[in-house]
């Protein structure tokens, strides 16, 4: 008897690939003749792991989309139709809003739209099983009213100095020795 796991393939297609970029193509060039842009079609690779669809990432002036290739050979057509539009409608708004718009606010759901999604989501619920989960190790804080446990990365961020109160009462958060 297969098993749902064994039905997946765990191999995107070369074939595949080139559909991805054809849609991100597409996304790109709508937007910039909506919004009068003119953006380039960023670098598109296909190296995300574990249960994230895919990444927007800008440093500087470099541009990468990112896509999970497991996802992708398991639900190509919902990859296609809702993940590529979600990871340009990223740089889209990136591109046209200076400051920090909410990443899945308003603008987004515009860009969304223009896209063809209707009711966009910034999640997705399909099934994970047998991809690779990543965690991150905790750190356990203190307030004034309770413990916290802290990820690495607000850890590594503390010991460079950064600040963080508790939402409860409002006191910073101080390590708790190990």
């Amino acid at each position: 008897m297969n098993t749902q796991v064994e039905l997946f393939s765990d191999q995107l297609a070369p074939e595949q690939e080139r559909l991805t970029l054809e849609r991100t193509e597409t996304c790109i060039k709508l937007a910039n003749r909506h919004y009068g842009l003119n953006l380039d079609v960023p670098t598109v690779t296909f190296n995300v792991k574990g249960t994230a669809w895919g990444y927007y990432m800008r440093r500087g002036k470099k541009v990468t989309i990112r896509f999970n290739p497991l996802l992708f050979a398991r639900y190509f057509q919902e990859g296609l139709q809702d993940t590529v539009p979600h990871e340009v409608a990223h740089y889209v708004v990136d591109s046209m809003y200076t400051g920090r718009p909410r990443p899945h606010g308003p603008e987004w759901r515009e860009v969304m739209n223009l896209f063809g999604i209707k009711n966009p989501r910034a999640t997705s619920d399909y099934d994970t099983t047998g991809l690779e989960v990543r965690r991150q190790r905790r750190f356990s804080y203190a307030c004034g009213c309770q413990n916290h446990q802290v990820s690495t990365t607000r850890h590594k961020r503390i010991l460079k100095g950064a600040k963080y109160l508790c939402r409860t009462c409002g006191q910073e958060l101080s390590a708790i020795s190990q």
